[in-house]
């Protein structure tokens, strides 16, 4: 056992009570109020790792609320480690309170206890183990704590036009050994007039498979039930709108638009992409009814993911056409181009190497089809947290990380930084 591994076990009950205190604050995006861009608790959750930074003797900078971050020491950073406080909605099928951290047969069940609380915590203790152990650094890490990743990363875009970020990034919130290309992505969001009494629910945020779609009319009322996956993984998941939809004999245009090019298990979207979706993810994310000026509207959002072989005006392109000439009218667009990093850079091989030394297993780069917060960050990569074929429910209910999981993070980021600062 190293000795950065040995003062981990040592610190496990107190990285752990740690992590409880954060799954505590309902991070979810909420109403901005002044000085809280991304709603209170997404603060409150901020703050709490800013001052537990502080206590640990790392300078700390609180940039609106929008993201903070702990230095090493006054070193200019050349490695930051960006991690999220903020959570998806809870949603339902939880077998536990989601805000309390739950402790059994060593598994730590709670909202963010993966994505990305429990490895922002990782992160916090791997630098104090290295300042304790009295581990020298030649160069100086920076960590970064955003507060609104799952809502697009306006918190780093924020932070970042005040203080320029390292050279060398990674965000613990994807997978090992080293995620070097992320799909791209592209987020509709339409409307369209109906003419059914119908009220329609269905999906909290548009990258998450919707795992309940609520449906009334004048006759009945319907509850369909699926499953939730992160959008980028939809094959994990069942599609509760498109279940709906499958169902669905009415009238209307626009929703027999959205059953036509949305059916049912088409987790790549064969139906509206044709031959264009190999390698490629397509979720009706969102669906809902609403009353405008005493006509009935749909409104909904769909995530794409698809890869290097297409660019974001082309996936725009398809999308948005099928729907329009379908009757349906697109509201906005949200599109970001594949994002890739070299795999032969030192960085990267540098993260290798310590992933196949303290785990004992082959190392790499991998390609997924997530978003993580390092998409428009140059030479950014994704390093842990989950590990290859392994699941924390992320997004989903009973979202869990094991003890071992949080200590083998905290020390592959300890090693990662001293072997790239050291």
């Amino acid at each position: 056992m190293t000795e950065i591994r040995k003062y981990l076990e040592d610190k496990k009950e107190e990285m752990i009570a740690f992590l409880g205190e954060l799954i505590a604050v309902r991070s979810v995006e909420g109403e901005p109020t002044e000085n809280c861009p991304f709603g209170e608790n997404s603060a409150k959750a901020l703050e709490i790792m800013l001052n537990k930074c502080e206590e640990f003797g790392f300078p700390v900078k609180n940039v609106e609320n929008y993201a903070g971050s702990a230095d090493f020491d006054s070193t200019e950073p050349a490695l930051a480690i960006l991690s999220h406080l903020d959570v998806v909605p809870e949603g339902s099928g939880w077998t536990s309170d989601p805000y309390v951290l739950k402790r059994e047969n060593g598994i730590l069940t709670g909202r963010g206890t993966i994505d990305d609380k429990g490895p922002a915590v990782a992160s916090l203790y791997a630098i104090k183990a290295l300042k304790d152990l009295g581990i020298p650094l030649k160069k100086g890490v920076r960590l970064i704590f955003g507060t609104n990743e799952e809502n697009g990363g306006p918190d780093i875009k924020n932070y970042s036009k005040k203080h320029p970020l390292p050279p060398m990034v990674f965000t613990p919130d994807g997978e090992y050994p080293v995620i070097n290309g992320e799909k791209g992505m592209l987020r509709v969001y339409f409307s369209a007039e109906i003419s059914e009494n119908l009220t329609i629910k269905a999906g909290e945020v548009i990258n998450a498979v919707p795992m309940a779609c609520s449906v009334e009319s004048d006759a009945s009322a319907v509850l369909y039930e699926g499953k939730s996956a992160h959008a980028s993984t939809p094959e994990k998941g069942e599609n509760a709108i498109t279940k709906f939809l499958s169902d669905y004999s009415g009238n209307s245009t626009a929703i027999n638009t959205l059953k036509q090019n949305f059916q049912h298990n088409d987790f790549c979207g064969s139906a509206i992409l044709g031959d264009k979706s190999a390698e490629t993810t397509c979720v009706l994310s969102l669906l809902k009814t609403v009353e405008k000026a005493e006509k009935l509207y749909i409104e909904g959002g769909i995530d794409v993911r698809f890869s290097f072989s297409f660019t974001k005006e082309e996936m725009q392109e398809i999308i948005c056409g099928k729907l329009e000439q379908g009757g349906i009218t697109i509201d906005s667009v949200v599109a970001v181009d594949p994002h890739y990093t070299d795999e032969n850079s030192d960085f990267v091989q540098s993260l290798i190497r310590v992933y196949e030394e303290v785990t004992g297993k082959k190392g790499g780069c991998i390609t997924i089809g997530g978003g993580t917060y390092v998409h428009d960050i140059e030479g950014g990569v994704a390093f842990g947290a989950e590990y290859e074929g392994g699941s924390g429910n992320m997004h989903g209910a009973d979202e869990f990380i094991t003890e071992e999981s949080l200590l083998l993070n905290a020390e592959i980021m300890a090693e990662a930084i001293k072997a790239i600062c050291g």
